[in-house]
């Protein structure tokens, strides 16, 4: 064989490794998916984002929940036996609001019981979603978000704001136009959490969380933990099994020419003789 044939040989390879390890890692998802339906005898979801990277380019692609997933997790429901149970496991920024909207319609309409696992966050939109599930399994240092919308780039909120601490007519049109739809949406979203909190909790609590979550009460990146979801009165714990934790290990994030975090595992201690 020449040279030149193994030279070639050598790059078809490097070209097909990054496919052949996507393969493998999808495989091993599966499998690690199938395990935890077998042990929890349920329908398992995932809705998972992570930032991904362009094989050729090497561009960072920041993924949310959109109308594509909204199809996808809305047809494993309709596939899926009225009365099995549905785990949904949430890793997320949020997103597009009329998709999240969907899905958590369709979990809330689901008659088998519908958990909601939190590894590690479910911000915004992943948040409504978790709302639409009978319970929430979050990790201990997992976290949860606000779900007031954002419009034009800014809060609604403080859209709003603007409004109300100034002169209308010191206000140019497009932020009047913003205000209106910020208005709406708060408003909109408000009423999809109320009717999903109010199956937790009395009508009054109920209203004044949809309040809290919806109004910009807190900065949009706000961590709700696990103890502030429980004050809040949220179906929530910590019961998290660890497929979940080992399934997440199997969505790694693109890889970095320097690692962000590095670190040694300890050496195990030696048991001291005796009579020292």
């Amino acid at each position: 064989m020449a040279l030149s044939d193994l030279i070639w040989i050598f790059f078809i390879g490097m070209a097909l490794q990054p496919m052949l390890r996507q393969r493998i890692l999808i495989l091993m998802r599966a499998r690690k998916i199938m395990q935890l339906q077998r042990v929890r005898g349920s329908q398992v979801i995932t809705l998972v984002h992570r930032q991904e990277t362009m094989r050729l380019l090497g561009f960072p692609l920041v993924r949310y929940i959109d109308i594509d997933d909204a199809e996808d997790v809305i047809r494993v429901i309709r596939d899926t036996d009225p009365d099995m149970p549905i785990d949904i496991i949430l890793h997320t920024p949020g997103g597009l609001a009329i998709a999240t909207l969907q899905i958590a319609a369709a979990l809330r309409r689901h008659t088998g019981t519908v958990t909601a696992f939190v590894p590690h966050l479910a911000m915004s939109g992943g948040t409504l979603i978790a709302l639409a599930a009978d319970k929430i399994a979050m990790a201990p240092d997992a976290m949860l978000g606000p779900i007031d919308p954002q419009v034009g780039g800014f809060p609604a909120a403080s859209i709003l704001r603007v409004l109300r601490d100034k002169p209308i007519a010191e206000i140019d049109d497009q932020t009047v136009i913003l205000a209106d739809i910020g208005e709406k949406a708060t408003r909109q979203l408000r009423e999809a959490a109320l009717q999903l909190l109010v199956r937790h909790m009395s009508p009054e609590k109920a209203a004044d969380l949809a309040d809290q979550l919806s109004k910009g009460q807190w900065t949009h990146d706000y961590p709700i933990t696990v103890d502030e979801a429980v004050r809040l009165g949220l179906p929530v714990s910590t019961d998290l099994p660890d497929e979940v934790t080992e399934l997440m290990q199997l969505y790694p994030q693109p890889v970095r020419t320097t690692p962000s975090v590095e670190y040694v595992p300890p050496v195990p201690r030696r048991a001291e003789p005796p009579g020292r």
